[in-house]
């Protein structure tokens, strides 16, 4: 097992590096300047800025000064906000763009998977076809339409929640739902189309002949097997809840590293947007480790494979 995680964290390493070299050289390519009133400022001042942040410098130069920092965990120093690090602006950030993925994951993924395992012993009864509608429903519709429809009626209309800002755990609520919705729904639809595969296959049926229950099958043998694929969806729907939280973040007004990215990117803010896509593909890169070592322990036939081959 320590042999599958370890080249898993090399994997994640080398993933990290070439996101930041890939992404550094694209900044390079996009039109404008970081430099607000630009039309105002002389030629000098303009060359002064330059030598400031280190633009006058090679590309060459600037980018193994950029990794060098990175990898220290120097992120720079930001143009647009007040010549803060990048580091400290998404440090005051991440806290609830975190609190709402981790939340918008926990609530999606369980009730998906009670959806779906429920659709599937259910099949072609009207569980399954409420289940089947919700799974369409929270696939077709956009999180930020969620976002504006439950802002609409459960913040204006019945004032259950606030309607945006961040203040307290029930300013979360709203939020967390708009963006549960997509991984509530994809869990759901391949639950449960994993679990009537499981349900007709031939060591169920042994189980069921040996003459345990319905709820022992379920339990001890279909649902196990039927989250090994699901798992696997972690990494896609992490992918979704990151850049569905930017448009989110927005629309409640919470102060995230999603605001944060939007902003970045409409005044050319490079070392912003560097650090915000960084910190991203880190998390997203966690979130894979994890669930390949969650694979790991539920399918010990992976990991034993991983090593057969490395012999």
């Amino acid at each position: 097992m320590r042999k599958y995680i370890l080249k898993r964290v090399l994997y994640m390493l080398l993933t990290l590096f070439l996101i930041a070299t890939i992404t550094f050289f694209l900044m390079k390519l996009l039109p404008g300047t970081p430099y607000q009133n630009q039309d105002k400022m002389s030629a000098s001042q303009i060359h002064m800025m330059n030598v400031q942040y280190g633009l006058n410098k090679p590309v060459w130069q600037q980018y193994l000064i950029y990794i060098f920092g990175m990898v220290h965990g120097n992120l720079g120093i930001s143009f647009q906000f007040s010549s803060q690090p990048v580091s400290y602006l998404i440090a005051t950030r991440i806290g609830p763009s975190l609190q709402l993925g981790i939340q918008a994951m926990i609530v999606g993924s369980i009730l998906g998977i009670l959806l779906g395992a429920i659709a599937a012993i259910r099949k072609n009864t009207w569980a399954d076809t409420l289940a089947t509608l919700l799974a369409i429903l929270g696939m077709s519709i956009p999180n930020f339409v969620f976002a504006v429809l439950l802002q609409y009626i459960l913040g204006f209309k019945l004032k259950l929640f606030p309607i945006a800002l961040w203040d307290n755990f029930s300013s979360s609520i709203l939020p967390t739902i708009a963006l549960a919705m997509m991984p509530l729904a994809e869990t759901a639809r391949f639950m449960r189309t994993e679990m009537i595969d499981v349900l007709n296959s031939d060591y169920i049926m042994l189980a069921r002949a040996k003459g345990l229950t319905q709820a022992g099958v379920v339990w001890h043998h279909a649902l196990r097997n039927s989250l090994i694929p699901v798992i696997t969806l972690a990494g896609p729907l992490a992918v979704n809840l990151m850049t569905g939280s930017m448009v989110v973040e927005n629309i409640f007004s919470i102060p995230g590293i999603g605001e944060q990215f939007v902003k970045s990117i409409t005044t050319n803010d490079y070392p912003t947007i560097m650090g915000v896509t960084m910190v991203y593909s880190l998390m997203l890169v966690v979130v894979i480790l994890i669930v390949d070592i969650l694979y790991g322990i539920i399918d010990p036939r992976i990991r034993l494979s991983g090593s057969e081959v490395n012999a």
